[in-house]
């Protein structure tokens, strides 16, 4: 069902700096570029926000009926320790260290990425390409960059002349940047000798005699810049010319500033008309650092061994965290921000359990059409998803009022709020169900339910004594038992 032919989509448009009108280049179709992990250690927790931020836009407009080719790349090769085009290859540097093969480091860390994002119930992207598996293409792209005169070769690496760039178009078009600014305050590195300005980029560098992972090319053995292989493979994909290209703030400047200059320069257009920067994740009110001690990885999150939290807490939970900040909003993770919305959370789903108990009537008090339009509207303006979440609150609130009766709906309005709080709990926001919950819920459940026999049995006896023992012993855990004609239920506080 094509539902965006209903809607009109805003999207913040980092290149223009403001929200614009989404229109598709191809009718119906959506080309969506993100920036994917470099393999050489455990994802971030931050890194999982942005690739968030992105699955949550990929099945936002898989629900509105796009056909969408989402691809997300895998860096295995060529990002060094810093920007200057210096230093290590981070994946060589890791292989160094712990004297296994590069491609056991990307293999590695490739399942761990994979294994995280699975936990947090992401959808696969269609297309997830690796830059060792692009050198020929990404070769081919530097040939034709150094043939329209904007890449220069000097002792065996290729690197991009970004000073001729800008003689005729703009190299801080994105990042907002201004070369002299860039030129007046960039300092002097040791081993930048080769290239005409600092500025410049590498797109192929010469591999030293000790560097693992190399290829031939026309200039020399080695392996290609960073920037190049976003450019090879989002071209490669999704044509010259695509819809969306995202990726963390970070990546603004150099790296998504670089694939402009490259594109232009290879293609004679720049690659993409709306360019998405997700914002970062803070903990406890302060930057994330390795250095400070001030981390949390993904793991460490959900299990709940770690010195930051006072408890584990659900994939869910998290997502739900995290989709109560706009993508483009810095997020502060914090326990009392993490308990809030797990206490939230639970009380949408335990709503939503009710929708199958609810009694339709003759007529409607409640306008169910426009609330669900409102829920459209939260997405359509930037996908904005702590509007939408108060939206589905409201619903929640409708849900009681009808269970209750203070509001009545008929069959097909009461249809139409579960459809529609499914269609953006579940599809769109990407929570699970309490049926499909971690297995912690069904262990205490199956644990409470033997406590509760055994209470039975209890007063079957008359020991009224172990009976009140047990409900007294599960209160103080936070256990609530509730007698009733139909038996003992609880709830956890």
């Amino acid at each position: 069902m094509q539902l965006f032919k209903n809607q009109t989509i805003k999207i913040y448009n980092s290149l223009s700096g403001k929200k614009e009108p989404f229109k598709t280049i191809t009718d119906g179709y959506v080309g969506m570029y993100v920036c994917g992990p470099t393999v050489y250690s455990h994802v971030h927790l931050g890194n999982v926000r942005t690739f968030m931020s992105f699955d949550m836009v990929f099945r936002y407009l898989k629900h509105l009926g796009f056909k969408v080719r989402y691809v997300r790349n895998i860096t295995d090769a060529g990002h060094l320790e810093n920007d200057a085009d210096e230093g290590e290859d981070k994946i060589t540097k890791k292989a160094r260290l712990e004297e296994i093969e590069p491609m056991e480091v990307v293999q590695r860390y490739t399942v761990d990425f994979h294994n995280i994002l699975n936990t947090f119930n992401f959808l696969p992207p269609s297309i997830e390409p690796t830059a060792t598996g692009h050198i020929i293409e990404q070769i081919e792209l530097i040939k034709t960059i150094i043939d329209n005169g904007f890449g220069y070769e000097i002792n065996g690496s290729v690197y991009f002349d970004v000073h001729k760039y800008n003689e005729t178009n703009n190299y801080g078009i994105l990042s907002k940047r201004k070369l002299e600014d860039l030129i007046h305050n960039t300092r002097e590195l040791d081993g930048q000798s080769d290239k005409k300005n600092p500025q410049d980029f590498a797109l192929w560098k010469k591999a030293e005699p000790q560097h693992i992972m190399r290829w031939p090319s026309p200039w020399s053995d080695g392996f290609p810049g960073w920037h190049l292989e976003c450019t090879a493979m989002s071209t490669k994909y999704l044509g010259n010319h695509f819809d969306i290209h995202g990726g963390g703030m970070d990546l603004k400047f150099p790296h998504h500033e670089c694939e402009i200059a490259q594109n232009q320069a290879a293609k004679g257009q720049s690659p993409v008309n709306y360019w998405m920067h997700a914002n970062m994740l803070e903990l406890n009110g302060q930057r994330m650092s390795k250095s400070t001690g001030n981390i949390i990885n993904p793991t460490e999150l959900l299990t709940g061994h770690n010195d930051k939290m006072s408890k584990a807490y659900s994939p869910s939970v998290i997502r739900f965290f995290m989709m109560q900040a706009g993508y483009r909003s810095v997020l502060d993770l914090t326990d009392a921000g993490l308990q809030s919305s797990e206490k939230g959370f639970n009380r949408l789903l335990d709503a939503i359990k009710e929708l199958d108990t609810l009694t339709p009537s003759e007529s409607s008090t409640l306008d169910i059409d426009s609330w669900k339009q409102k829920c459209y509207d939260a997405m359509n303006d930037d996908f904005n998803t702590p509007i939408l979440i108060a939206h589905l609150f409201d619903a929640a609130k409708f849900i009681h009022q009808i269970k209750d009766g203070s509001q009545h709906v008929t069959i097909a309005h009461l249809n139409t709020l579960k459809t529609t709080i499914n269609a953006f709990v579940f599809e769109v926001l990407g929570l699970t169900n309490v049926t499909e919950a971690a297995s912690e819920t069904d262990t205490l459940a199956g644990a409470v339910n033997v406590l509760i026999k055994l209470r039975q049995e209890a007063r079957a006896n008359k020991n009224f004594a172990l009976s009140d023992q047990i409900r007294d012993e599960l209160a103080n855990a936070g256990i609530q038992l509730k007698d009733g004609r139909d038996g003992t239920s609880f709830s956890v506080n």
